[in-house]
C-alpha cells in the first residue's frame, strides 16, 4: 500500500504565498512523476505542474511565472511553492504520483485526499 499526504492548504490574501507538501509513504520501491492538480468548485480537475524523475517539469498556462515544483527524492515528498496567490487559484489540491512496490510491479497511480486552498480578493 502507498499513502500520498499532502499538507500546508489555508486561507491567503491575493498576493500571499503557500507552501503545499505531499509525503509519500508505505511500500514505496521507486518513485517516477510527481504532480500536482487541482479542482475548483464546480470545475473539471486541471494539472498544475509536474515534475519527473529527471527532472523535467511542466506547468499549466494560469500558474505559469508563479508557481514551483520541487521535490525531495530522499523524503518521498513534492513540494508546491505558490506565490503571487489569486482569488482563482481557490481550489483542492491535489498531489498526483506514479510508483511502483517492486522491482517487477508496474508503476501505479495514487491520489492524494487534497488539501484547501482558499485565496480571499
Amino acid at each position: 500500500q502507498v499513502h500520498l499526504v499532502e499538507s500546508g492548504g489555508g486561507l491567503v490574501q491575493a498576493g500571499g504565498s503557500l507552501r503545499l507538501s505531499c509525503a509519500a509513504s508505505g511500500s514505496i520501491f521507486s518513485i517516477n512523476a510527481m504532480a500536482w492538480y487541482r479542482q475548483a468548485p464546480g470545475k473539471q480537475r486541471e494539472l498544475v505542474a509536474t515534475l519527473t524523475t529527471a527532472g523535467s517539469t511542466n506547468y499549466g498556462d494560469s500558474v505559469k511565472g508563479r508557481f514551483t515544483i520541487s521535490r525531495d527524492n530522499a523524503k518521498n515528498t513534492v513540494y508546491l511553492q505558490m506565490n503571487s496567490l489569486k482569488p482563482e487559484d481557490t481550489a483542492v489540491y491535489y498531489c498526483y504520483s506514479q510508483v511502483r512496490t517492486s522491482r517487477n510491479s508496474p508503476y501505479l497511480h495514487y491520489w492524494g485526499p487534497g488539501t484547501q486552498v482558499a485565496v480571499s480578493s
